[in-house]
Parts: structure tokens; sequence; C-alpha cells
């Protein structure tokens, strides 16, 4: 276990606790820090309106991105979940975009997007529908990457359809028996069943949408008037910009209590609608 446990501590517990400690100072990398107190969290809460309009932005995009690509990976995972010729080629298909470079996919749908010469444009335009700025209006520019969201569902749609093939088809026919069509079988067959994998998906995409950074960084830069300043990438601007190393590591400790007070909801919750096959996820099974 030693490996595992100097690479822990020196690349992951050591970093944080680091971390921790800065949070509490005026750091600017360049000097050595200097102890302030709960300053930093201070004036994030209290005297730092881009932190608002940061956490209204992620909190904007996790609360339509992630139910959107829960049910988007959910309907393909039952669509691939077909037995028809060359089934094995679409879920390749829809599964390579998810470990495309973000880099790379995002330069992409910069293209696509632009406003003179992109694809989406030029398909508008075609089809006699009004165009947009779409990367340049404050109204739609989060929405833009809600959209290049769904290109990346492919991971999601693989864990859902391990767990549509691990279904037994006992239960179905069981079902059939008792009068249940195919609406009947999905609603009470499939989804209790896959309750545990949809809570699953959940958290990483609660957790993964609060983190979104590197599209922002690459297209937008948090523009345009701040309407895509993700949490992240205004953590990173303070650390990296400004050199307030500080600040941006107490954001990053905000970050950090926020996304695991939405994980504890999520187990709370989670008790009354995840099923597995003994039962409800509650201790108290013999309710």
């Amino acid at each position: 276990m030693l490996p595992w446990v100097l690479g822990f501590v020196i690349f992951t517990a050591g970093p944080m606790l680091y971390s921790f400690y800065l949070a509490f100072t005026d750091y600017d990398v360049l000097s050595p820090p200097r102890w302030v107190g709960p300053v930093n969290f201070v004036r994030a809460l209290t005297d730092d309106p881009l932190f608002w309009v940061a956490l209204f932005n992620t909190a904007y995009y996790v609360l339509i991105a992630v139910p959107l690509y829960l049910v988007a990976s959910f309907l393909v995972a039952l669509a691939v979940n077909q037995r028809v010729a060359g089934i094995h080629i679409y879920r390749t298909i829809y599964y390579l975009p998810s470990i495309t470079p973000l880099v790379a996919s995002s330069i992409l749908w910069l293209m696509m997007f632009q406003s003179d010469f992109g694809l989406v444009n030029s398909v508008l335009t075609e089809l006699g529908l009004p165009t947009r700025k779409w990367l340049f209006d404050p109204e739609v520019a989060k929405l833009v990457f809600v959209v290049m969201g769904f290109w990346a569902i492919g991971s999601s749609m693989v864990t859902f359809l391990a767990g549509l093939q691990s279904i037994s088809e006992a239960l179905y026919d069981a079902a059939a028996i008792d009068g249940a069509g195919v609406w009947a079988r999905f609603r009470h067959v499939t989804v209790p069943m896959m309750t545990p994998l949809i809570f699953f998906n959940l958290i990483l995409g609660i957790i993964g949408s609060f983190q979104v950074f590197t599209s922002a960084y690459i297209i937008t830069r948090g523009g345009p008037a701040n309407s895509t300043l993700f949490y992240v990438l205004y953590l990173y601007d303070n650390g990296w910009q400004f050199l307030k190393m500080g600040y941006a590591s107490a954001l990053a400790w905000i970050l950090f209590v926020i996304v695991l007070a939405f994980t504890v909801l999520q187990f709370k919750l989670a008790d009354r609608w995840v099923y597995y096959e003994g039962g409800l996820r509650s201790t108290r099974r013999d309710t």
C-alpha cells in the first residue's frame, strides 16, 4: 500500500491541506503567504459581485444541463440496446465524442457557432430562419454550452447500457404475463431497476457540471458581459491571471462545500426513489 499512500499524501491530501491554509492568507505567489484569517471567505460572500455572477452562471448550467444529459443518455442507451444489425457501430459512434479531447471539441464547436461562417447559422440561413450571434449574445451564450455538453453523453450512455443489459428478462416476462404493455413494463420494471445508475450518473453529472471550465476558457473566456463566467473559470482567473492565490483557494473550498452539500442531499433523497433488487436503498428494508 505504500506507493498508493505516498501518492495520495503527496499529490492529493497534501495539496488540499496546503490550499486550505492558503485560503486564510494573502498570497500572490511572488511573496510568502501572509495570514489574514477568514477575510477571503468574507470578501467572496459579501464584497465580490463577480463571485455571485459566476455562481449563478454555474448553477444555471447545472440545473439545465444535468437533467437534459441524463434524459438524453438514457434514451440513447435504450436505442442502442436494441438487437439490430450493426448496433455495435452505433454504440461506438455515440461513445467516441466523449473521449475526444475537450480542447479539440471546443474548437470544433467554436467554428460551428461562429456568427459569420459557422455551420449553425449557415443551416438556419438555408432554411430561411433568423440567425444569431450565438457566442456574443448574453441571452443565449450559456445555452450554447448546454448544447455543447450533449457531445459527451457517451460515457453515461455506456453506464446505462450496461444496466439495461443486466435487467433480468424474467421480470419483463412476469410483467407481460400480468398484462403489462410496453409502457407499463418500461415504467414499472426498467425505470425502477435503473434508478441506481440514474443516481450514480446524477451525482457525477452534478460534480462535473459544477467544474465546467475548458470550453468556456477556450471559446468565450467568460464573455459576453460575464454571461459565461463559470465558477471554475473565475477561480482560475483569480489564481493564475490576477495572482490572488489565497482568494482562489478560498473560492475552491467554497466550491467544495457546495458540491459536498449537493452530494449529501442527493444521498439523503435517494432513500425515497433509488431501488435495488432487495428494495429501497434505505436501511429500513422492512418498510
